[in-house]
């Protein structure tokens, strides 16, 4: 069984899925504006839903910290700058294949 967990690097605006410390799969993503900065930290998931809706396109994987997650864009040229409110931002197409692959409870890195 696979021990996924996940590391988002904000300074080169990359994801990365790492099964047992060993990166697996790297994805482009979007992430905070200056005022409105992705947060730092340790975090897990602890909630995910398909379709949310509004600017959060196909997947939504909400993080321990309450308002942040990681999830889809209905705007893709958005993927690689900053732009969101905090969130990590990703291809439609990234996110479901991401959401397929963790479990609730995956541990999220956010570096800067």
């Amino acid at each position: 069984m696979p021990n996924y967990r996940i590391i988002v690097d904000l300074s080169d605006r990359r994801l990365y899925l790492l099964d047992n410390d060993v990166v697996v799969r790297g994805f482009p993503v979007g992430i905070g504006r200056m005022v409105t900065q992705t947060p730092v930290g340790e975090f897990t998931i602890i909630n995910k839903q398909r379709n949310p809706g509004g600017p959060f396109g196909a997947f939504w994987m909400g993080l321990s910290k309450p308002s942040y997650g990681i999830h889809g864009t209905n705007n893709p040229a958005s993927i690689g700058h900053e732009v969101s409110h905090g969130c990590i931002r990703m291809y439609n197409q990234d996110v479901l294949e991401l959401a397929s692959l963790v479990p609730v409870g995956t541990r999220v890195t956010i570096r800067p």
